[in-house]
């Protein structure tokens, strides 16, 4: 009787297996940097096409070690991967979306994008080196507020994160001491004495919103639904400006896209008076002979439909999407090399 019982358990769970692989049969794994817009994708797709999406918002380190082990049918990263490393693991490599980083604070008595600062001084701030918010550093740069007696506490990823990557090489760029000392890398060492890791985009929201002092950096999307404050920098034609679309837009209008292997660039520190100085693309890994040629056939589809279809839902949430021309290219000279 138990014996039987098991069995009848264990049919079920099968069926119920079974049942979830169908209702999601694109997989994928990486960067939370463009979770929400994937997400808000994939509830229209389905709807449309009656195919899910399975994806994991595990960070852009994790989606990379998913797509080389074969476990996914897509990767996704902020951090681009080498084209050397592209060859080696025979994938190819294409932009999905484009959004920004933010500096995320918590700071009573101020409104989102009241506060300014350069890109040095908070350099200087995620090295440890400013560690109160009345800094004179910090009270030159914003004349007239009165900054609280409050000391700042980092927070920053504590996974592999793209979002990091494209962090510390916005603070590699305006700041020589960090490239020193700290670098860029999807995980560094945090120099600051007072810093708290979290994981995902939503670890560090989160913290940022519990500790009193905080500092830290998300993409945009999670500073809208919590409601964050923010600071505004000043990029690198010297003008003060405040993340949203149009600005992430205004940096990536002069991308060479495929002037780097695998379609790698950077945008940080793009010129521009209007340009968001911590712009990013978000990237998609796949194989160019996959194991599973059906169901990578499906990713193509899914993002095809998404270049298509998707560029108002993209604007909602404030990510960029891409032109039709690049889309264009990307079918001819990206797609084109993945075996059907």
């Amino acid at each position: 009787m138990k014996r039987t019982f098991l069995k009848t358990v264990a049919g079920a769970l099968a069926s119920l297996a079974v049942g979830s692989a169908f209702a999601a049969d694109i997989t994928g794994a990486g960067a939370t940097f463009p979770f929400p817009m994937y997400a808000k994708w994939a509830e229209a797709y389905k709807k449309e096409t009656g195919t899910g999406l399975n994806y994991q918002s595990i960070g852009s380190s994790g989606g990379i070690r998913q797509i080389r082990a074969k476990t996914v049918a897509f990767g996704a990263s902020d951090a681009p991967v080498p084209g050397a490393d592209l060859d080696k693991d025979g994938m190819v490599q294409f932009p999905a979306i484009i959004g920004g980083t933010v500096p995320v604070i918590n700071l009573d008595g101020f409104k989102p994008g009241e506060l300014r600062v350069t890109g040095p001084v908070l350099a200087e701030i995620f090295l440890g080196k400013i560690a109160k918010w009345n800094d004179a550093k910090l009270a030159a740069l914003n004349p007239g507020k009165t900054l609280p007696d409050q000391s700042i506490t980092i927070v920053h990823r504590a996974d592999g994160s793209g979002t990091t990557f494209n962090w510390t090489d916005y603070l590699s760029a305006v700041s020589k001491e960090w490239a020193d000392s700290v670098g860029k890398g999807a995980a560094v060492k945090w120099p600051a004495a007072s810093s708290v890791g979290g994981k995902g985009n939503e670890g560090v929201a989160a913290n940022v919103t519990r500790v009193k002092g905080a500092v830290g950096y998300v993409e945009y999307a999670y500073v809208k639904k919590n409601n964050m404050n923010f600071l505004q920098l000043q990029n690198a034609d010297g003008k003060y400006v405040s993340p949203d679309d149009t600005t992430f837009a205004a940096a990536a209008a002069s991308a060479d896209w495929f002037s780097v292997p695998g379609m790698g660039i950077s945008m940080v520190n793009a010129k521009g008076a209007n340009s968001w100085p911590v712009s990013t693309a978000s990237f998609i890994l796949m194989y160019k002979d996959p194991a599973d040629k059906a169901q990578s056939a499906e990713v193509l589809k899914f993002f095809d439909w998404a270049f298509k279809n998707g560029k108002g839902m993209a604007a909602e949430l404030d990510y960029v999407p891409l032109p039709d021309s690049l889309t264009a290219e990307i079918r001819s000279k990206v797609w084109s090399q993945i075996k059907k």
